[in-house]
């Protein structure tokens, strides 16, 4: 029974997952924000494997990503991608611990991400040509674009089905067959899938993430 239940009538579950989840990264930062400030402004890392540590090493890693698919410019919209990442991240993982789940597992929570990611896409193709990034919608030769506009219209809007789709299709499954062992066998076998799990969350949390960034690079490149 998920912890959610207990106050269904007054809120919805996937707002509680997502008031947890966002809990739990503001607590990561302000425990971050800390030891940066205990270890001399931050310049020195920490030794050893620390928290901050941690952080700094996926926050770069996703910024080399970034870097790599959305240019030199990347830093406009890096927060966005990275609060989406660190987001799908938490609550991937919360969907591992029995009785409590993650904002994942509700369509509301991945449909959300997935506008999200597809309005801040169209919003920098339009920032970036203007008037003439109607262009990625109008194909190669100029009689056809009436054909060509028709057909990638829905597809633009079809990233959002498929980005959502994908990520609770993906984290539905992990979660019920780990819920399923549990039950079953609730010693050793079901370790193994909480590993498969865990590789799970962060693998989809990563691929959301980057079709993000690349639906993001499409808009900023010219139209041929």
């Amino acid at each position: 029974m998920s912890i959610y239940g207990l106050l269904e009538e007054l809120v919805h579950p996937v707002f509680q997952a997502t008031a947890i989840a966002v809990l739990l990264l503001l607590a990561l930062a302000f425990a971050v924000r800390r030891q940066i400030a205990a270890s001399g402004g931050g310049i020195s890392p920490d030794e050893g494997v620390s928290l901050r540590n941690v952080i700094e090493v996926v926050i770069e890693w996703l910024a080399g990503l970034a870097r790599e698919n959305m240019g030199d410019d990347y830093r406009r919209w890096f927060p966005i991608v990275g609060t989406m990442f660190f987001f799908i991240l938490v609550s991937n993982l919360l969907g591992l611990i029995p009785g409590i789940g993650g904002a994942t597992s509700y369509v509301e929570a991945g449909a959300a991400w997935a506008i999200i990611g597809f309005v801040v896409s169209e919003a920098v193709g339009i920032q970036k040509h203007g008037p003439s990034y109607i262009k990625h919608f109008l194909g190669p030769v100029w009689w056809l674009a009436p054909f060509f506009l028709i057909l990638e219209i829905p597809l633009h809007f079809a990233r959002v089905i498929t980005l959502t789709i994908r990520l609770l299709a993906n984290m539905f499954a992990d979660h019920t067959i780990i819920a399923v062992w549990l039950g079953l066998m609730p010693f050793l076998l079901p370790s193994i899938f909480m590993g498969l799990g865990l590789i799970v969350a962060i693998l989809q949390a990563f691929v959301f993430t980057l079709l993000t960034m690349v639906y993001i690079k499409l808009a900023l490149e010219e139209a041929h």
